[in-house]
């Protein structure tokens, strides 16, 4: 079983479905027996669109989902606001690209919502989750298939969490690791069980020619074996597992001052992607350290943003206090529509970076949903979301967060945004010349 990452370039064109363009597109150029994991449009300012695709492949594992699967939503359910909160993982976002720095933002985006629906890489930092009292810790190809309309949410009390950790050459970072789930068992009161992997997998961070984080993960098969034989014993998947980067990586990461970006986040992604889509549970990773001579390392006083993984042991915690209580993946499509199951049409509005086209954009594009990109979270994608022919008042564009909360607001109260704004504009009125018929033709068609 092989987890890699694929570049291609589709050309534009003036297509009615953007998303059912792509599907159609990548069925074309995708050998037989790859399935495709883990999408995004890195660059569409000339007459392609690049894309990013993280693929499953050498896999006799038989699946009947599709990422490009789509349901529209029949309606919008105004009884409650509930925004989703997306930074993709490995794009080099200043707000969100490097350890739990955009957490901030969300703890204020859900005081302006009822629920707020977020994923990991906005608030895992290391030993710390600040995820919002009224927010859902949710993998990010979830949220891709809740606004595709595949799948519902429901909240729980907690989930078994079952927690797979590599064989390490070094006793003693195994041990870290599990003092770590013991902490967590003991001041989270959790359950959490621990399978040791013998032969691990191989997990490989590389850059893509955008500069984006992607990689290679090999043994993705052994996972599964493990989940197969425990399938009634876990609602949740974690995973710690080294993760080959070049050694300089571990210096250069925290000397560049968030210039550089996080190189292990894009195969972890690929990693919880495969899982979820294969097991239909929430599933998290964190990277273990190659050894204690990196573990060590004297980095100095870093930048701010990623203070959070120059003081941890492990960058377990977060993960496990987020899958404790991440919500119940509901797939059956009668159950999605159930009293208490979060689905497409709860969904109010989503909030992304500028620039950033996958799956949860394309999704809220054809559902009506309406996208908030926030300008100041610069970033590696290159992409004019405007031209995507939004239908009017379906997408604005916030210069931060805060103007972003302040869309929301509008959106939440019924608020045309021009009517706060000044000067306020004229009431335009247009004429529609309408050509009178005579009678005798209205007689004829009434049938006289």
């Amino acid at each position: 079983m092989l987890l890699i990452e694929e570049e291609i370039n589709i050309p534009q064109g003036n297509e009615k479905s953007l998303l059912g363009y792509f599907e159609r597109e990548i069925k074309k150029l995708l050998p037989a027996g790859q399935i495709p994991i883990r999408f995004a449009v890195t660059n569409s300012e000339d007459e392609n669109y690049h894309i990013e695709l993280g693929v499953l492949t050498d896999t006799d594992i038989g699946t009947e989902e599709s990422i490009f699967e789509f349901v529209p939503r029949k309606y919008e359910n105004t009884d409650k606001f509930c925004a989703v909160m997306i930074v993709p993982t490995g794009i080099g976002a200043d707000i969100g690209g490097h350890a739990g720095d955009a957490a901030p933002a969300a703890r204020m985006m859900a005081a302006a919502c009822d629920t707020l629906i977020t994923h990991p890489n906005v608030v895992n930092a290391s030993d710390i989750n600040e995820l919002p009292e009224n927010g859902l810790y949710v993998e990010g190809s979830v949220i891709s298939q809740l606004l595709m309309g595949t799948v519902g949410l429901q909240k729980i009390r907690a989930n078994r969490v079952l927690l797979i950790i590599d064989k390490h050459k070094e006793k003693q970072i195994s041990d870290i690791t599990i003092n770590a789930v013991s902490a967590a068992r003991a001041a989270l009161g959790m359950e959490c069980s621990v399978v040791e992997l013998d032969p691990a997998i191989k997990m490989r961070a590389r850059y893509s020619t955008s500069g984006s984080a992607v990689g290679r993960v090999e043994g993705t098969e052994r996972i599964c074996e493990v989940l197969d034989a425990r399938k009634d014993e876990f609602d949740a998947v974690a995973l710690a597992s080294v993760i080959d980067v070049p050694y300089e990586f571990h210096t250069e990461y925290f000397q560049k001052g968030g210039e550089m970006v996080n190189p292990w986040g894009g195969v972890e992604a690929m990693l919880t992607h495969t899982i979820t889509m294969l097991y239909g549970v929430p599933a998290a990773h964190s990277p273990m350290f190659e050894s204690t001579k990196i573990a060590n390392l004297d980095v100095g006083v870093v930048d701010p943003r990623m203070s959070a993984e120059a003081i941890s042991a492990t960058f377990l915690h977060c993960i496990l206090k987020g899958l404790y209580k991440s919500p119940r993946i509901v797939k059956d499509r009668e159950s999605i529509n159930s009293p208490g199951i979060l689905s497409a049409k709860d969904i109010s509005c989503i909030v992304i970076p500028e620039g950033c086209l996958g799956l949860p954009t394309l999704a809220a594009l054809e559902q009506g949903i309406p996208v908030i990109a926030v300008r100041e979270n610069h970033n590696l994608m290159r992409n004019e979301l405007e031209r995507l022919g939004f239908k009017k008042g379906k997408y604005f564009v916030a210069q931060n967060y805060p103007e972003a909360v302040g869309i929301m607001t509008a959106l939440k109260a019924g608020v045309a945004l021009g009517s706060v704004r000044r000067p306020l504009s004229e009431t335009k009125v247009v004429c529609e010349r309408i050509q009178e018929r005579s009678r005798a033709e209205s007689e004829v068609e009434a049938g006289r």
